[in-house]
């Protein structure tokens, strides 16, 4: 039976020397929390100051760590000294918080990034503190009784509305205890640099899975459900994947796929369905790949594996760049091709040595003379326009300086007199 708390001791704890000090030691304790809860969180920022990850469990250091403190004190107080008061006032106040901040944590890992994410924060913690004011009450002890006396008929039992709210407590803690425990391997997944970065997201994810599962049936099975129903949902999960969910399905299986073979790895530049851009994302289900232009396309994992996929980078990150010109006839070539490929090591991103820029006669059009100038790169993810258009405008100012011609079709227009017209004319038929 939960005991509310008695006021009328208030003024007689104050009145006593070890009330004060039973106060000084609940200040401290919860100081203390309050403490560990900045040098973690600090610590926390320090160190993953360069991974990108979402909010951690940290916050529940304050709540946790004073509760803690504050229950061996009680039980030392109620053992040495007197029956605890200021102690037994911070600890109901101490779970309440711990409750909100453990929910609103929950919340932000199944859905970040939502608008509601706030209000919702604010509706649980208002509950949850008016939960907290009836337990100081009293009124909680008879909310208590009440919800143990009401029952649902649920098949052929009854089950009491206590055992309900018991049972979703149960599964919120189990679950956000889950929550906890998987971010914690991913933070420490995602440290670990000399993993491939397919490998860490299939372990995270698959870990993640694995534990909401387990702790799903750990939830469920002490609240006294019956696990064996699962099987009459997991054969009509079967038939609806059999039936309408087979995409789907082969988007998760690809996505697995995929970051096993590690075929596409995040930071890849590809070519999927005729766009080219970087891999920024890489999940269970799409692939999001960011083009040039900041446009960000999400591509079905299905479609990444039924498909021809051109990864740029998937030996190696050096990729070569052409950029074409043509040459009048009467130009000197060898001097053109000399000077494109001095033109591309002027750039700072052109790569020396074996892979120096070099230059080609591609063949002979009908205006000019086709050329090529071939440069390699090792940071394509930088984007390859600005570098053809750097190249373009040196080709064409060095081009006029060095009196090299770049052509453009021409059409002769011959206009025959319309007087000599007839006369041939009238020729044609005297001889005729």
């Amino acid at each position: 039976m939960i005991a509310p708390i008695d006021f009328s001791r208030l003024k007689v704890a104050l009145s006593l020397p070890h009330g004060w000090l039973e106060l000084l030691v609940t200040v401290v304790c919860i100081a203390i929390g309050w403490y560990v809860d900045r040098r973690t969180t600090r610590s926390r920022r320090e160190r993953l100051r360069h991974v990108h990850l979402r909010g951690g469990f940290v916050h529940l250091a304050f709540p946790l760590v004073a509760l803690l403190l504050v229950y061996i004190a009680s039980l030392a107080w109620h053992r040495y000294v007197h029956e605890p008061f200021f102690l037994a006032i911070a600890f109901p106040i101490l779970i309440a918080l711990a409750i909100i901040r453990m929910l609103a944590y929950a919340l932000h890992r199944l859905f970040p990034k939502q608008t509601w994410l706030p209000a919702s924060e604010v509706a649980i913690g208002t509950t949850i503190w008016g939960f907290a004011i009836l337990y100081f009450l009293g009124v909680l002890p008879e909310l208590h009784d009440t919800l143990a006396h009401l029952y649902i008929p649920f098949g052929k039992t009854d089950v009491s509305l206590l055992t309900i709210f018991t049972g979703i407590a149960v599964v919120v803690v189990t679950l956000v205890v889950t929550l906890w425990i998987s971010g914690m391997i991913e933070q420490r997944l995602a440290l670990a640099t000399q993993l491939d970065p397919n490998l860490r997201a299939v372990l995270s994810k698959f870990v993640r899975a694995v534990l909401i599962v387990v702790a799903v049936l750990v939830a469920l099975e002490q609240i006294g459900f019956d696990l064996t129903l699962l099987t009459v949902f997991g054969g009509a999960l079967g038939v609806g994947i059999g039936l309408g969910l087979q995409k789907l399905a082969s988007n998760y299986i690809a996505g697995f796929t995929i970051l096993l073979d590690r075929s596409i790895r995040i930071g890849d530049l590809v070519t999927i369905d005729n766009r080219t851009g970087v891999v920024s994302k890489a999940t269970s289900r799409y692939v999001v790949v960011r083009s040039g232009d900041g446009v960000e396309a999400i591509v079905p994992n299905e479609t990444v594996v039924t498909t021809t996929v051109l990864n740029h980078s998937y030996t190696s990150a050096k990729v070569r760049v052409a950029v074409q010109v043509q040459v009048s006839y009467d130009s000197d070539v060898e001097k053109a091709l000399a000077l494109l490929c001095e033109i591309a090591a002027r750039e700072p991103r052109a790569l020396r040595d074996a892979q120096a820029p070099k230059a080609f006669l591609l063949g002979f059009a009908d205006s000019g003379i086709n050329l090529e100038l071939g440069v390699w790169i090792n940071d394509p993810h930088v984007g390859q326009l600005d570098l053809k258009s750097s190249i373009n405008r040196t080709i064409l100012k060095e081009f006029v300086a060095h009196g090299i011609e770049i052509p453009f079709p021409r059409r002769d227009v011959r206009i025959v007199d319309a007087v000599t017209l007839a006369d041939r004319r009238v020729d044609r038929t005297s001889a005729a």
